[in-house]
């Protein structure tokens, strides 16, 4: 029997939601389905249509209470108070989308179909990218000179991590669909993408899943190391041929290796001087330990706090590099103590969401779970949480979690 035409209309909210990550790839494309999303959310909240009684709903004002006030308490004290106001302003739209998304997404049948559509997009990304690899060329235009690029462009060098944050989606719904087959045929058409994107960050975080992913189908050590030495196996096999076929991987790999020289100065010529920067955010944090600099604040307090000669500050301008590069020295910096507090408050309301869920609804918060369990990983380098981009994906990705501990099997009506 066909879905009737109120049937296929009634799913427009969960196809906005996915449309964040449909334009994820263009620049800040994708902030107009999210405000579109945000803009709903805040009727239906006029409306009165949200349960704030409901776990989901609760979940979901709670972490943004943990992620809000901090940057709320860091404009009082802020180096550049213009900024750090528009930052607060700004973040105040992920709550009605977070809200938005966990109404758009309550139906748990529609689940297994949700994730298979995530999973799809980040596909269409990951075969783009293999025809970069072969032609030079993609949908995002020419690679750039040192990794992959793909559909995001080579003046927008976010392949790789969002590949390995993204991952879950692929592997567990490869996983679903075909077993271990499934899982090693989404192992081998990611991993050479990830590692061409050439972002050690995004190597790490990708590992990481692969083993949290491998620990979850095995549940056994002895099967977990074996399945550990085969994916080592693929992956060394992979970088092999990457080396010898490609210049921009075995530069990538070349500089790492400069950190087994020991010195401080080859540690931060392998860090592509992220050193100095975890260093002035150190500074930063402890001149101003209660509040931080203010969200956003940071490429503005970077000089007064930099080494002499720091190559990251610009003299003419005055600013210097944009953000910590690290999540705890990020949050640390810019919302002070206040914002490590209320973090640590929300990474802890999030793992006793997930404990108290039962079987069915950690299946479906598996794929966001593991995914933000990559993202914020502390032993990493990272892009900026307090930023519109990677702030909005980490938004997108709480809310989808949110929503998949909180959905029901029942049945939804047409709104």
């Amino acid at each position: 029997m066909k879905p009737t035409l109120a049937a296929r209309f009634a799913l427009w909210p969960e196809l906005l939601v996915l449309a964040v990550l449909v334009a994820l790839p263009f620049g800040r494309g994708a902030e107009v389905p999210f405000d579109l999303g945000a803009v709903v959310g805040l009727v239906l909240l006029v409306r009165r249509r949200f349960d704030l009684q409901a776990p989901a709903i609760r979940l979901a004002l709670a972490l943004f209470a943990c992620y809000w006030i901090p940057l709320l308490v860091s404009g009082f004290g802020a180096v550049a108070p213009g900024k750090t106001w528009s930052t607060v302003a700004s973040a105040l739209r992920f709550l009605p989308f977070a809200l938005f998304a966990v109404w758009a997404l309550r139906d748990a049948r529609r689940w297994p179909a949700t994730v298979a559509i995530v999973a799809l997009v980040v596909v269409f990304w990951l075969l783009d990218a293999w025809v970069q690899m072969a032609s030079g060329y993609s949908l995002g235009g020419p690679a750039e000179k040192e990794r992959l690029s793909g559909i995001f462009g080579a003046e927008n060098l976010k392949l790789g991590p969002t590949l390995a944050v993204l991952s879950p989606f692929v592997l567990l719904a490869a996983g679903r669909r075909a077993g271990w087959r499934g899982l090693l045929l989404a192992f081998a058409l990611l991993t050479p993408v990830v590692l061409l994107a050439g972002s050690r960050a995004a190597w790490l975080s990708y590992a990481l899943v692969c083993a949290l992913i491998a620990w979850r189908e095995t549940r056994n050590h002895r099967q977990f190391l074996v399945v550990l030495v085969v994916a080592a196996f693929g992956i060394a096999a992979v970088a092999t041929l990457a080396l010898r076929d490609s210049e921009r991987f075995g530069a990538r790999i070349q500089r790492s290796l400069l950190a087994l020289n020991g010195t401080e100065a080859s540690v931060d010529d392998a860090s592509a001087g992220r050193l100095r920067i975890w260093r002035t955010a150190s500074r930063m944090t402890w001149a101003h330990p209660f509040a931080g600099v203010g969200a956003r604040g940071f490429r503005y307090a970077y000089a007064e706090y930099a080494a002499p000669g720091d190559p990251f500050v610009d003299a003419a301008t005055g600013v210097g590099a944009s953000h910590a590069h690290q999540i705890v020295l990020e949050v640390s910096s810019e919302t002070g103590l206040v914002g490590l507090a209320f973090w640590i408050a929300g990474a802890w309301l999030a793992w006793r969401a997930w404990r108290r869920a039962d079987a069915r609804a950690r299946e479906r918060a598996a794929a966001p779970g593991l995914a933000l369990v990559a993202m914020c990983f502390p032993l990493n380098t990272h892009l900026a949480f307090y930023s519109a981009w990677w702030g909005l994906l980490f938004w997108w990705l709480l809310a989808l979690y949110c929503a998949a501990l909180g959905a029901r099997d029942e049945t939804v009506p047409a709104d």
